[in-house]
């Protein structure tokens, strides 16, 4: 059995350590627990790691957040992953800081990034997981505010936060999105 990992962000270095980024964030450090590293391939950086005989392919896109979808369809085409074995990693507004929800399926929420999967891969089902950044920011503000990078205040909290969300994509491989929901989404 194949899953797909996906950390959604932007690949130039000045965006490494923004909000925008926790999908590349998140699977850098999944990436160091398994002691693997990331080489250059089609539309992504890509790893991969085998779990409980489970081949796990870990991809960060390389063709920014707005058209994250091009590398997403590339890879499970390409691996035949199944929807349901594909995991998406992005940051969510809507959500408090820090909050971690996995979901089975659902809507874009207005992120470009989901957005751009949605529509290149047909569907709104597929599972994700989103790191709620919280929504700190005046009126017009949004862009710039999830192109920024943490507050002191919100890096003494973000360890903790990567920790759980590495966690979850564990339980997610292993045990599958139901058992993951009940145990995380609290």
């Amino acid at each position: 059995m194949k899953y797909l990992i996906a950390g959604l962000g932007n690949p130039e270095t000045k965006y490494t350590h923004t909000r925008h980024n926790i999908g590349f964030i998140v699977l850098d450090t999944l990436a160091n627990q398994f002691n693997i590293s990331f080489q250059t391939d089609a539309h992504a950086w890509k790893s991969s790691y085998t779990l409980n005989g489970k081949t796990v392919f870990f991809i960060k896109p390389t063709t920014y957040m707005n058209l994250s979808g091009r590398a997403i369809r590339y890879w499970i085409t390409h691996e035949k992953i199944s929807f349901e074995n594909l995991l998406v990693i992005a940051d969510d507004l809507s959500l408090p800081f820090g909050k971690i929800r996995i979901k089975p399926k659902g809507s874009s929420g207005g992120h470009n990034g989901l957005k751009s999967i949605e529509e290149t891969i047909q569907t709104q089902n597929y599972p994700r997981l989103r790191f709620g950044i919280g929504d700190d920011y005046k009126k017009g503000e949004q862009a710039p505010y999830v192109l920024s990078n943490f507050t002191n205040e919100e890096k003494v909290l973000l360890e903790n936060k990567i920790d759980i969300s590495c966690k979850m994509i564990h339980s997610f491989i292993t045990l599958g999105i139901e058992k993951t929901m009940s145990f995380f989404n609290q």
